[in-house]
């Protein structure tokens, strides 16, 4: 063992317990503690302090400053946590399976008739559902701004049609 590693790991075996129990009490919790402790004498291997005469004032100035910081992200991780689970929304039960085979097949039926509009009726219907303006659709399926109400109704009624159709057998 190399001399500073050797004089390290002697002050680790001189510091260790007194250390320990000071970051225990004041973390409150025993496993920061020992992460701590650790932590402080890595700290002490890679950047010594300036002036040994204060070394045991230094460990626990390092200590203090780590386990402060281990607590504020302790503390941010737990309100995080917290806040999550808060503004998790709450599943609803499970579908009734008669409810669900209706939505499916629903869904397939509205899928299958969007999917016969033209791309003109598609685009129209789609923008209009979206809050965009007559104007706005009309630049988009390069039509006249007047050809585009009609053209909305147009496809909203091919939608409706395919969907009844395909309800009633």
């Amino acid at each position: 063992m190399r001399g500073f590693d050797r004089t390290v790991a002697e002050l680790f075996v001189r510091h260790r317990e007194d250390l320990f129990r000071y970051v225990a009490r004041y973390a409150g919790d025993a496993d920061l503690a020992e992460d701590v402790v650790q932590e402080t004498f890595v700290r002490l291997r890679e950047r010594p302090p300036q002036h040994q005469l204060r070394l045991r004032g230094w460990l626990f100035t390092v200590a203090t400053n780590l386990a402060r910081d281990a607590l504020a992200v302790s503390r941010r991780r737990r309100q995080l946590e917290c806040s999550a689970v808060v503004d998790l929304p709450i599943p609803n039960a499970a579908p009734d399976p008669a409810n669900a085979a209706e939505l499916e097949d629903l869904k397939h039926r509205v899928r299958h008739a969007m999917d016969a509009l033209t791309h003109e009726e598609r685009t129209a219907l789609l923008m209009y559902q979206e809050g965009f303006r007559h104007r706005e659709i009309a630049q988009a399926v390069d039509k006249r701004t007047e050809a585009v109400g009609s053209l909305i109704v147009r496809a909203a009624r091919k939608v409706a049609a395919a969907i009844t159709t395909e309800v009633m057998p």
